[in-house]
Order: structure tokens, then sequence, then C-alpha cells
């Protein structure tokens, strides 16, 4: 039987990995659910390991499709462009209902706060300590993933490979420092509104910067290994657009939460 196709559109084979990350993602939440009101995380830890097992063999699998088997055509990278533009819109979406909260409640504070924002009581951080150390260490990482990329085009490996390898280390630099700043934080996230609104819009950002962090160590880890090309290195290209969404919300929390609300 011929596996020669009459059209340029990639119809993927039968895949257990919808499955499993399904499942990966109903025992993470359920483990939650559990860690949070039985005190064990036995379940939640489960749910983070088939998710883990997932990402790294769909990830593989995507990357064989893309560069051994030459399945990532024009007409299919350009549905994958529309595909990370139109998910990173949702993100979009996504943070500004936590800005509408914010906002929401700091520009008019009720009763019940005291009618001042912050809520009395709350020690908010200095915007000009970590804070600011955390944007100038995004704002850098932006530098390095687009060094990464202009090297990437011109055919510069090495380079590329360190642009990787500093955009990567930064992420992480990023997340130790904001686990530093929630560890050392005189309230937690049932101290009124205003910690409601910070731990949940400053740790779903935490958490895209993990979640950037390892779309970005893939790529290093796909470089290193020849997998990208200056014509053909879609993959990448949405890792960077993804990182790029990040320092810009991080921008926004920034000044709207540590410098202007606090």
């Amino acid at each position: 039987m011929s596996n020669h196709s009459n059209h340029p559109f990639h119809l993927v084979d039968y895949s257990p990995w919808p499955l499993t990350g399904a499942m990966g993602a109903l025992f993470t939440v359920s483990g939650l659910v559990k860690w949070f009101h039985m005190y064990s995380y036995d379940l939640f830890i489960l749910g983070n390991i088939i998710t883990l097992l997932t990402m790294y063999q769909w990830w593989r699998d995507v990357s064989r499709e893309g560069t051994f088997q030459g399945l990532h055509t024009m007409f299919v990278t350009n549905g994958l462009r529309w595909g990370m533009i139109l998910f990173i819109v949702s993100e979009v979406f996504f943070f500004i209902s936590f800005f509408w909260a914010f906002f929401h409640s700091s520009l008019s504070p009720n009763i019940e706060m005291g009618s001042i924002w912050p809520p009395m009581g709350i020690l908010v951080f200095n915007p000009f300590q970590v804070p600011l150390l955390n944007t100038a260490i995004l704002l850098t990482s932006g530098i390095t993933v687009t060094w990464a990329h202009h090297s990437l085009m011109e055919n510069n490996h090495s380079q590329g490979t360190q642009g990787l390898f500093f955009t990567v280390l930064l992420g992480i630099y990023f997340t130790i420092l904001q686990g530093y700043e929630y560890a050392e934080a005189s309230f937690n996230i049932a101290d009124a509104v205003y910690g409601s609104t910070f731990f949940m819009a400053t740790g779903f950002h935490g958490l895209h910067v993990l979640i950037g962090s390892t779309f970005l160590l893939v790529c290093l880890i796909r470089h290193m290994n020849n997998a990208f090309s200056k014509t053909h290195h879609f993959g990448f290209e949405a890792a960077a657009w993804y990182w790029h969404f990040v320092d810009v919300v991080w921008l926004f929390l920034y000044i709207s939460i540590y410098w202007w609300g606090g």
C-alpha cells in the first residue's frame, strides 16, 4: 500500500497521548483537592508523573514527525502558527480576568476592607527590591531569546545554543526568586481580596514561566541535536512567542500590582 498522499496536510495517526494527558490532568487536579482537604499528595504526584511522561512521549512524536518524517509542510506549519496565535490570544484574556478582578477591588475598595487599598494589615512588597530584579531578569531573557532566534536565522549554531541556554537559566532564576518572595511574604492567599488577587495573578504567571522554561529547554535540546534549520524551526518560534507574551504580562503585573497597587 502506497504512503503517497495527494494533499499537503498531515492527518495524524492514532495516538494514546490525548487520553493519557487527560488522565494526568484529572489525577493532578483531583490530587490537589485531596491534598488540600486530606493532606495527602500521593494522587497529585501520580498525576504529575503521568503528565510528564505524556509530555515527553508526545513531544518526541511531534519532533519526529516534523524533523525526520517531513510531515510538517508549509501548510501544516501555517496551521500550527495560527493555532499558537489563537492560544496566546486566549491566554491574554485569561490574564485580563485577573487584572479585572484586581482593578475592580483596588479602584473602589468596599467598606468591608476599610475602604482603603491595600487593605489594613497587609504589608506589601517593596517594588524596587526583588520585583524589580525579576523585571530585569525577564527583560534580559527576552533579549537572549531574540539573540538565539537571530542566530538560528543566520545558521550560527553555537550562538543559538548560548542564547537558548541563558534564556532557560534566567527563567529558572526568576522562578527561584519568586519562590523566595512567596516564602518571605507577610500575607497569604487567604488574606482578603488583595492576597487572593496577588497570588492568583503572580502565581499563574509563575506557572507560565515554568511552562515557557520547559518549552525553551526542549527547544535547546532539539537545537543541540540539529533538529532546527534556518527555514524549518517553528517549534522554536512558538516558544519565543510564548516567552515574549510572558514578558509582557509580567510588565503589566509589575506596574499594576507591585508598583501602583502597593
